[in-house]
């Protein structure tokens, strides 16, 4: 104990308090970083067993080559797509405006064809939303051709059906074409939440054979009625010409459409539904604050 804090400021005393005073400030701010610091993981979404494909868009130009499981490129549709330099995975995602979209053709990613009754599947996506000049649903991943009545499966955004806005939406089709009774496919999970603009985020569907459900940030976004969303009719399984993966836009009305517009830093897909806990990890590169 030290009763000269009053004394003069070259005091032996008054200088050990000072010391320890530096000390801790030094130990709350280094914990303080180390805190912020642990909030953002490396994800490996290859650690996750039963992956297809995941892309991180690392390459400046495409085509994009998945840098896990089955080797397929990404390619550009109407357009040059850019490379911008903000992302999850070394700093560098694709920019989709109005009209872009990558695709893969069918015959070239045939286990990315993933239907049948007993199917499962997870899809996966780390995007950054922008202000689209059109109103309208906006395709993210999958494999989902309304023209031709070739619906298998879809990651979207915004679907705009069942009193939702803005939403994750995740649809299955076992039927291929629309819902009885509806004039497009009602059949999906949608989430509570509207996904924000600007900000990186972490979004996903899992269907189990069973159920459909959709994540924002590693969340089940629970919706009654509509996440958990039954349903068990599996996966449609598409006769004589298949259906190509999409990335930013799917086939209807005879044209690409249902544009998504803004980044995309990551598109994983699995062949199994994936549990809460792995959609947790997946999401565990996304800051609240990013």
């Amino acid at each position: 104990m030290y009763y000269n804090i009053a004394g003069p400021e070259n005091s032996g005393p008054v200088k050990i308090i000072i010391m320890f005073r530096k000390l801790f400030f030094l130990i709350i701010v280094s914990g303080f970083f180390c805190i912020s610091s642990a909030q953002v993981r490396e994800v490996e979404p290859g650690r996750i067993r039963d992956l297809v494909c995941f892309w991180n868009f690392e390459k400046l130009k495409g085509p994009w080559k998945a840098v896990s499981g089955k080797s397929y490129w990404l390619r550009e549709g109407a357009s040059s797509v850019k490379s911008v330099e903000d992302g999850l995975w070394n700093n560098r995602s694709v920019l989709l405006t109005e009209g872009q979209w990558l695709y893969i053709p069918a015959e070239e990613c045939s286990v990315l064809n993933i239907c049948g009754k007993n199917a499962q599947i997870s899809v996966v996506a780390w995007i950054k939303r922008k202000k689209k000049k059109v109103k309208q649903c906006e395709a993210v991943a999958g494999m989902w051709n309304e023209t031709d009545k070739k619906r298998q499966y879809g990651l979207f955004l915004n679907l705009g059906i069942w009193n939702s806005r803005q939403q994750v939406g995740g649809h299955i089709s076992g039927v291929g074409g629309p819902t009885n009774g509806y004039k497009y496919c009602m059949d999906a999970a949608i989430g509570q939440s509207q996904v924000p603009l600007e900000i990186w985020q972490c979004i996903g569907m899992t269907y189990d054979g069973s159920e459909i459900r959709v994540y924002l940030n590693g969340v089940l976004d629970r919706r009654e009625k509509q996440n958990p969303y039954y349903y068990d009719k599996g996966i449609f399984c598409v006769s004589g010409s298949k259906v190509d993966f999409t990335v930013g836009a799917v086939n209807r009305s005879g044209e690409m459409g249902n544009f998504f517009v803004g980044q995309i830093s990551g598109i994983a897909v699995y062949n199994r539904a994936l549990d809460g806990e792995e959609m947790r990890y997946l999401s565990s590169n996304i800051l609240s604050d990013r």
